[in-house]
């Protein structure tokens, strides 16, 4: 029979009391074991698989039951699965939202219920107080590191061509955000094309053969912002195909750090990615247990990653490949 939160709780009381000497009855392992409902956005980019599959894993080192939900990119398919892990009383829900608007009424639905809702590499636009903690990287830091790099690269005088994530998500507002603010002070630098290639290679190809056809064949372009690494992936296959060299003719800057990203620098595709951090199961299912012990957590726990270089490039492709 599934034990509610605070059903499982008292258990763990017992528990320890058990440990202190006090007698009662033998509980079970399983009894106390969390049951954590995971809505992930779906598996448009590499790095997003990577993410689902360090959080599954740190699940099972711990113990924990994880009911696992692939929205494939769709909001309602996401709101769908948080209502039905509330309906099975799950002791806590981590949520990586596919946009930032629209969970006000799901977040309250949990809230009702006692269930603290983590925020996993996406935040949502809504009240604090409706959900426990986000956990994930400073995106605005993430787009003004990739521009800082990029100003410094090309002495503050460039071209670019921006390459957004999903419309209306809050890492593609956030870094796009980070690293207008950043080119803001540099009069030469510019982005002359900017389009959305939704996280995805395809779409990152897709977009970037427009940009190239619509830019005199790519030679009014410096350089490229990837908001990730799955499009400027696909970006570098529309550049080879147009005739160009990317990371030459045109430069490439992107974030998520994923292997083929790596391997790409290595062979001399591309020129810089800033690391986004897929090992958050840890903290997330950290801020739940502290949240069910009654201990304050931070709203916002931080997980940012540094800027990688092709001087270091194969190595970090034979770590992570």
């Amino acid at each position: 029979m599934k034990c509610s939160s605070s059903h499982k709780r008292s258990l763990r009381k017992q528990l320890l009391a058990v440990v202190a000497g006090v007698t009662l009855p033998l509980l079970s392992v399983s009894a106390l074991a969390l049951t954590i409902g995971f809505s992930q956005i779906g598996s448009e980019s590499g790095w997003r698989t990577s993410e689902t599959e360090s959080i599954k894993a740190e699940a099972q080192r711990r113990g924990i039951d994880l009911k696992f939900s692939d929205a494939q990119q769709k909001q309602e398919n996401q709101i769908k699965a948080l209502r039905s892990f509330i309906a099975q009383g799950v002791d806590g829900i981590l949520l990586a939202p596919v946009v930032e608007t629209g969970w006000d009424q799901v977040l309250k639905e949990a809230k009702r219920a006692k269930i603290p809702v983590v925020l996993i590499d996406r935040g949502v636009d809504s009240d604090p107080g409706l959900y426990l903690t986000k956990v994930a990287s400073d995106f605005k830091e993430e787009g003004a590191l990739a521009a800082s790099w990029l100003a410094a690269r090309t002495n503050g005088k460039c071209d670019i061509a921006e390459l957004q994530g999903t419309v209306g998500s809050s890492a593609a507002i956030d870094r796009k955000s980070g690293f207008d603010s950043v080119i803001s002070n540099f009069p030469n630098m510019k982005i002359i094309r900017s389009q959305s290639g939704d996280f995805t290679r395809a779409g990152g190809k897709e977009v970037m053969e427009s940009f190239l056809k619509a830019e005199n064949g790519g030679k009014n372009l410096c350089a490229v912002f990837a908001h990730n690494d799955d499009m400027a992936l696909g970006a570098i296959l529309a550049i080879k195909e147009a005739g160009l060299k990317p990371s030459k003719d045109i430069i490439i800057v992107s974030i998520d750090a994923v292997p083929d990203i790596f391997k790409a620098m290595a062979d001399g595709e591309t020129n810089a990615t800033i690391e986004l951090n897929p090992h958050l199961g840890g903290p997330a299912f950290d801020a739940i247990d502290a949240s069910n012990k009654g201990e304050s957590v931070d709203k916002w726990i931080k997980a940012n990653g540094p800027l990688y270089l092709p001087d270091t490039a194969a190595e970090e492709y034979q770590k992570r490949k």
